[in-house]
């Protein structure tokens, strides 16, 4: 009987091993990786964007006002912050990028409508230009989903230029990452 108790015994053994070597490798993990927050005067995560955050251009009658941002509980590490505004419900295989914001200095943690900081640069959008474009979906198109975002970063600087790419930017971004958090809010016509 003592023989298969010791079985037992050794089956509970090892996941309790891994229990405690997956509890220790967690306690390692930055706590601000998973509380970092943002939100947005401007419009509610999940609600819809205003009208005046909608491009003007392109049959869009919006004001292309950016949207006031603030975030909280970034990792006490970061260098610099980078916002972006992707809409994957873009009618192409790649989504498209409608903002892209980078070098936002690590002391900056919030952005009124309109706002730029002067060390930040604006990158190309998908429409070839740099800067905010709103949002302007296909006319009779499902409203679509707008993803704000900000990042936490290693780095003070990105090695970006104005005509960057969304691509280029966003590579660039994902690699010095330190943390992220997001909303989508959604716009239509």
């Amino acid at each position: 009987m003592k023989r298969g108790q010791n079985k037992a015994n050794a089956l509970f053994a090892i996941p309790a091993i891994w229990v405690r070597t997956l509890l220790f490798a967690a306690a390692l993990l930055p706590t601000s990786t998973l509380a970092m927050e943002m939100t947005s005067s401007s419009f509610e995560n999940g609600g819809t964007i205003p009208l005046r955050h909608a491009l003007n251009s392109l049959g869009c009658e919006g004001q292309n006002i950016s949207p006031a941002l603030q975030w909280s509980d970034a990792p006490p590490e970061t260098k610099s912050f980078a916002v972006t505004m992707f809409d994957p419900d873009a009618p192409t295989d790649s989504g498209w990028w409608h903002w892209i914001l980078v070098n936002i200095p690590a002391d900056v943690t919030s952005l009124a409508e309109r706002s730029q900081p002067r060390e930040a640069l604006s990158t190309n959008t998908d429409f070839g230009v740099s800067g905010y474009r709103g949002p302007c979906p296909p006319v009779g198109a499902q409203p679509h989903r707008y993803v704000v975002a900000v990042y936490a970063l290693d780095v003070s600087t990105l090695p970006l230029a104005v005509t960057s790419s969304g691509a280029m930017a966003s590579y660039m971004i994902n690699s010095h990452m330190l943390a992220k958090a997001s909303m989508a809010g959604y716009f239509g016509r």
